[in-house]
Order: structure tokens, then sequence, then C-alpha cells
């Protein structure tokens, strides 16, 4: 093994709930793995971290990750981390909001976590069903936890949100959902996954390959057993146990599908997120094989 001890990127949501998993199934001890989780503040901020050494791996998101690869980061992804279910990914608006669909939408402001990225993405393929476009609407920022209160408030007349924030709007404002946008063109989209830098990748491939099995034996734990995930989410996210029995989660997949992760970079082509089409394999790390 090239490297026995290795700094983990993640941020304090259900995604990488594998890698705790892992850590405390001892998944990573058995392939001689000590793993130090590492708080980050998202997948787009990260990508310096991995570039200077102060992490070896990092959760990402698929349409920062390629959206990185356009601009010549030569960064490669080596696991598979999380992939969108139904209501995980909703627009929400306020209880007695006059707007009833998403064609309603037009000339609206809509919170989003990130310009430009997954959740732009997102809102545009529902828009494009209701003959809209992303310039009928207005984009603007705010993290997850804040759009609730700011929403109420009338900073915006929508958000696009996620849980544990859909519950929680759910039942302290009495937030509706006025569009599932994980649905048509973006349903199962996978939504992110473990990268690491191209250089790490082929001077590591032992120890990432000791990564990728025991991050694949924890995505299956979770796939199987929703109870690992309940269990796990409390001790590394503001997630407490009843919240973590009610939301809704996505799927965790245990092996990394090129044509799967296709779909994303298709669809940021089609909306104008990158220039040129990117093939998805070329961005994968080739596992050591054996």
């Amino acid at each position: 093994m090239e490297k026995t001890t290795i700094k983990v990127g993640a941020l304090p949501i259900p995604d990488p709930v594998s890698l705790y998993i892992a850590k405390a199934k001892g998944y990573f001890e058995a392939e001689g793995l000590t793993v130090e989780p590492v708080q980050i503040t998202g997948g787009a901020a990260a990508l310096p971290q991995i570039e200077s050494g102060a992490l070896d791996i990092s959760m990402t998101n698929y349409v920062s990750t390629f959206a990185a690869v356009e601009q010549g980061k030569k960064i490669k992804l080596v696991a598979d981390m999380y992939q969108a279910g139904p209501n995980m990914f909703n627009i929400m608006v306020p209880k007695d909001s006059p707007i009833k669909t998403v064609a309603d939408l037009k000339g609206k402001t809509i919170f989003v976590n990130n310009l430009h990225n997954v959740a732009t993405l997102a809102v545009e393929t529902q828009l494009k069903v209701a003959g809209l476009t992303a310039d009928d609407v207005k984009f603007a920022e705010k993290p997850f936890p804040e759009m609730g209160n700011a929403v109420n408030s009338g900073q915006a007349d929508a958000c696009w949100i996620t849980e544990p924030f859909i519950t929680a709007n759910q039942s302290a404002f009495g937030f509706r959902t006025l569009a599932d946008t994980m649905t048509g063109q973006t349903e199962e989209l996978p939504i992110a996954g473990w990268m690491a830098t191209e250089e790490w990748t082929k001077k590591y491939p032992k120890t990432l390959a000791a990564f990728n099995r025991a991050i694949s034996k924890a995505q299956q734990a979770a796939s199987s057993d929703r109870k690992e995930i309940e269990k796990m989410l409390p001790t590394y996210t503001k997630i407490d146990a009843k919240t973590a029995s009610v939301i809704t989660l996505g799927t965790y997949p245990s092996e990394l599908n090129a044509n799967r992760l296709q779909k994303v970079a298709d669809l940021m082509l089609e909306y104008g997120y990158l220039k040129n089409s990117i093939d998805v394999k070329s961005v994968i790390a080739t596992p050591l094989s054996g």
C-alpha cells in the first residue's frame, strides 16, 4: 500500500454517509487504511484542497466536476456516492402562495444553493416542460438552512430545496411542493461522487483500490438497510434521529457507471453548462484490475 492514512473531504449531509459507515464498521481498517474525514463547505471549494494535497479524496457533485474538467482541471472520479430519487430535490412555495404550477414561476425569484450548478440545471429542466427558460425567472443564492425563513419573509417566491430542509419547512411553515425536479429528463440523476486529482490516482493506485473496496461495501450496506443510514446521520450532520427516520433519501450506487453519468454531461451540454461534449469515461479513474 502506498499510503495508509488519507484525508477525505465530505459535507455534513446524507450523501457521503458511506464514508462514516465504512469507518464505523471497520471496512477501511480491514483494507489497511486509516481515513480521516474532513468537513468541507462545498464540492467546488474542495477542488483547491485536493489540488494542493490538503485532501487526498473529496466528495464532489457531478455538475461541478464536468464544468471543472472542461476548464482543464486534471481530476478523476474515483467512486459513486449518491443518486436522486423522487421528492428529494423539490421546488417549494409557501402554503398560501398564488403560484400553483411551474408556469406561474415566470418573472419570479427562486432561491438555489448555488448558481449555475445542479440546482439551476434541475430547475431549468422543469421550466422547459412548462414552456419557460432560465431567462424567464430570477435565480438567487441562499444556503439551504436559511431558505425557509427567507422565502417566508418575502425575499423570494420559491426555493429549490433538499432534505432535511424539505421536511423542516413543511412542518415549520406548511410549505408545499410545486415540483419534484428529479423527474423526466432528470429522473434518477446521479448527484455526487468522490474525486481525486489525476496525479494522485496514478501515484496511489493501491490506496485508491482499497478506498474503493471499502466504500463500495459501505454503499451496499446503506442500500440494503436504511437503518444503517439513520443510525449514522446524527453522528456527523445536524440531522437528529427523529428527522433521520422520516426524511426522503436517494440511492447509494456501489459502482461508477459511465452510461449513467453521461446523462449529466449531456444535460449540461443541452442547457449550455458545457460548450463541448465530454466523454465521461475519460473522467473516471481506471481501477487496478484484480
